[in-house]
C-alpha cells in the first residue's frame, strides 16, 4: 500500500500526516472535571499505547480543570470543544495541544475569529470533526440523508472558514456508525483537500462488534493509504481501544507495538484449559513493548511444527507441556499446573537476552 501524501501538523511534539506514522488515539471517558480520575485515565490510555488523548470540555468548569490535567499528561491532549467559542479559548489558555471543534457551530464569525486567532498564536492544530449523525437541517434535506456526498460538504465549510483566515494547522474527520459510508466519504474528501485525515467508525458498538466493526472500517482505509490517525471507538473502558488500534496496524504491516500472540482456536484434540492459559501470558505481557511473537498451542504433536516460526512459545498435551524457540524444543514441563509460571520464566530469560544483545 502507499500512503497518501498530506501536510504535516504536530499536536504537542507528535507529528502527524507528511512522512509520520499513522498515531493511535483515544478518548476518556472520566468526568473532566474531575481531574485526579482523568490523569489516571490518560496515563492508562498512555501505557497501552496511546499517542494522544481526547477530553470532553461540555463546561467552564471542565475547562478549569484543563491545566492541572495537562501538566500531569504524559502525551497531548486535545480539547472535544461543541458549541462554545468561549470554551475553546479557556482550553487553548490551559495549554492544551490541539482543538477538537467544529467552526461553524461555535458562534458568529468573530467568535470564529477569535479561536482561529488564539490556535494560530498557540501553535495548536484544529482537528474538524463531522459526525453522520449531526449533519445539518440543510444538507439532510439536499441530500435526503447523512449521505458521503452530505458529509463531505460540511466538511468543505468548515474548511473553508478556516482558510478564509489563513489558519491550515487541520485534521479532518468524517465518522459514521456506517462502514460503507464513513468509507466513501474518507474517499470522496482525499481528492478535494490534502489535510491529515483521523479516521474512525463512530458508534461502532460494544467490545467484539466495535472491534469487528472498526478492523474492516479502518482496515478499508489504510489499506487505501488513508489515515495519520485513528481511534477505535468502543462502548467499553477507553483503555481497551489503544490494543485494538495497533492489532489493526500490525496486521497491515503498518506500525508494531509489544508482543504478537499467536493461539489455536482449540479442537477435540485440545487436552489443557488453552483459553485460560492464552488469556493469562495475554495478560501478563500487557506491559511489554518489546516486539516479538509468543505462540500458545494446545497440541505437542503439531503445536511447534505450527508455530515454527514463532520466536519462543508453548504447546500443551496432558499433563506436559513443551516450550519452544523457533519451532525447536527447548525443554518440557510436567504438570498443568506448572505451563504458565514456567512458560513466563522462559519468556522473562529470552526477552533479558535479547536486551542484552540488542
Amino acid at each position: 500500500m502507499e500512503r497518501r501524501k498530506t501536510r504535516s501538523i504536530s499536536v504537542g511534539n507528535v507529528g502527524i500526516g507528511g512522512d509520520n506514522p499513522v498515531r493511535v488515539q483515544s478518548m476518556c471517558n472520566t468526568d473532566t472535571r474531575d481531574k485526579h480520575a482523568t490523569v489516571a485515565q490518560v496515563r492508562q490510555l498512555a501505557e497501552a499505547g496511546c499517542e494522544i488523548v481526547r477530553l470532553a470540555v461540555p463546561d467552564m468548569k471542565a475547562a478549569k480543570a484543563l491545566e492541572s490535567i495537562r501538566s500531569l499528561s504524559p502525551v497531548p491532549l486535545i480539547a472535544d470543544i461543541h458549541f462554545d467559542y468561549r470554551l475553546a479559548l479557556a482550553a487553548l489558555d490551559s495549554g492544551m495541544d490541539g482543538l477538537r471543534i467544529n467552526p461553524g457551530n461555535i458562534g458568529g464569525e468573530n467568535k470564529v475569529d477569535a479561536v482561529v486567532r488564539a490556535a494560530s498564536e498557540c501553535g495548536a492544530p484544529i482537528r474538524i470533526g463531522v459526525n453522520g449523525g449531526s449533519l445539518s437541517k440543510t444538507l439532510l434535506a439536499k441530500y435526503g440523508g447523512p449521505t458521503p456526498e452530505a458529509m463531505v460538504e460540511s466538511a468543505m465549510e468548515h474548511v473553508a472558514l478556516l482558510e478564509a483566515r489563513d489558519f491550515f494547522q487541520t485534521k479532518i474527520s468524517l465518522k459514521s456508525s456506517s462502514v460503507l459510508t464513513t468509507v466513501r466519504a474518507y474517499e470522496l474528501l482525499a481528492q478535494k483537500v490534502d489535510y491529515p485525515l483521523h479516521i474512525g467508525i463512530t458508534e461502532a458498538g460494544t467490545l467484539v462488534r466495535g472491534a469487528v466493526k472498526s478492523s474492516v472500517g479502518l482496515g478499508i482505509l489504510l489499506w487505501q493509504g488513508l489515515g495519520d490517525t485513528l481511534r477505535v471507538s468502543l462502548t467499553h473502558d477507553p483503555v481497551a481501544e489503544p490494543g485494538v488500534a495497533w492489532e489493526i496496524l500490525r496486521s497491515l504491516g503498518l506500525r508494531q507495538r509489544g508482543p504478537e500472540i499467536v493461539s489455536c482456536p482449540t479442537c477435540g484434540r485440545t487436552e489443557i484449559n488453552l483459553i485460560d492459559l492464552a488469556s493469562r501470558v495475554e495478560d501478563a505481557l500487557r506491559g511489554v513493548d518489546e516486539v516479538f511473537t509468543v505462540a500458545v498451542m494446545g497440541c505437542v504433536v503439531n503445536g511447534p511444527g505450527e508455530a515454527r516460526e514463532a520466536d519462543i512459545g508453548i504447546a500443551g498435551g496432558r499433563g506436559l507441556g513443551m516450550i519452544f524457540r523457533k519451532g525447536e524444543v527447548i525443554r518440557k514441563v510436567k504438570g498443568d499446573e506448572n505451563l504458565l509460571p514456567e512458560f513466563m520464566k522462559e519468556i522473562q530469560e529470552f526477552l533479558q537476552e535479547r536486551r542484552n544483545t540488542g
